[in-house]
């Protein structure tokens, strides 16, 4: 699978920040109307200049959504000077309502050799987010650059997504750990042990029981290699009831994880379901989409891929380097 940068974010379409000698012809667009992203990459721009270009061409106040893409232009650096700067400024963005923290694409940086840091400073520093969208995370950057998360109250933030190749298991306890109410989707991708992705399903029990973000109505439990162990306890877990939609996609979904949703608690309610990216056998997919097609759920079972029944290794999630 390819990470690409979004066109869209929190339903505005994304501009890049042309670099004070590029300037846009027929000028910028109103604060307001776009998303916008800074980008370091192949420019010899430091971010705090770029910081600084932003918040002299762009008015903050008006500025709803923004997404932090490459924050460097020569070696890769550490995440935390970047959480510093905006965090510092954050109260010049008062009608800031989504964040998108290292959108970064392979062609920038692999996703597990992004050198993140403590998030938390952030989401303490708006109030009022509503949607935040964290990419990086895993091995094998040094201890002191991995991503990483305190449990938060935040009585604002609706969308939480952490795109990771490999997630630590202490990131998925702090979420869990952290008092959410607003909370209504729930994405992790979990990645690869190879690349940090050591969470387990046992890290997850806080989301599945329900108790911990009692609005949530989307979850995505993800990109993991334990993707029929996280099935296997989705079928039973309380959560399950009150979400829309779930997505399982894009791990190591086999039969086993499948069979378990089919004899585990009804999936009828939900609008979709999404096991993209799964080594189902043939009787499996069928008997799933029998089952959704009856109760008019729309389900997304492509990008099945072929292994060795005899070897669980042969699997692989969709994101990992």
């Amino acid at each position: 699978m390819t990470i690409e940068h979004p066109d869209v974010f929190h339903g505005l379409t994304v501009l890049t920040l042309p670099q004070p000698d590029d300037p846009l012809p027929g000028g910028l667009p109103a604060p307001d109307s776009v998303a916008w992203r800074l980008d370091c990459a192949w420019k010899e721009l430091a971010f705090p200049e770029l910081w600084e270009h932003f918040l002299g061409t762009v008015d903050p106040a008006r500025v709803r959504a923004l997404l932090i893409g490459p924050w460097w232009h020569d070696e890769y650096t550490s995440f935390a000077p970047v959480v510093e700067q905006v965090a510092a400024d954050a109260h010049r963005f008062p009608a800031l309502r989504a964040l998108f923290l290292a959108d970064v694409v392979g062609e920038e940086c692999e996703v597990s050799w992004l050198e993140m840091c403590d998030i938390t400073p952030l989401i303490d520093a708006f109030p009022l987010l509503e949607e935040l969208t964290v990419r990086g995370g895993g091995d094998p950057v040094p201890e002191e650059e991995k991503l990483r998360l305190r449990p938060v109250r935040h009585d604002g933030l609706k969308s939480l997504r952490f795109e990771s190749g490999g997630l630590p298991g202490h990131v998925v306890r702090a979420v869990g750990a952290s008092e959410l109410p607003a909370l209504e989707r729930l994405e992790l991708w979990f990645g690869a042990g190879w690349y940090g992705g050591d969470a387990t399903v046992e890290d997850m029990r806080p989301v599945l029981s329900g108790a911990a973000f009692p609005r949530l109505r989307h979850l995505g439990l993800q990109n993991s290699e334990i993707q029929d162990e996280i099935a296997t306890a989705v079928a039973s877990a309380p959560v399950v009831a009150r979400l829309e939609s779930l997505s399982l996609a894009m791990g190591t979904l086999g039969d086993a994880g499948a069979q378990a949703l089919l004899d585990g608690q009804p999936l009828t309610h939900l609008t979709s379901l999404d096991l993209h990216h799964h080594y189902l056998t043939d009787p499996l997919v069928s008997r799933i989409r029998d089952l959704c097609a009856r109760a008019g759920v729309k389900v997304d079972l492509e990008e099945a891929d072929h292994w060795d029944p005899e070897d669980d290794e042969s699997r692989y999630v969709a994101v990992s380097e």
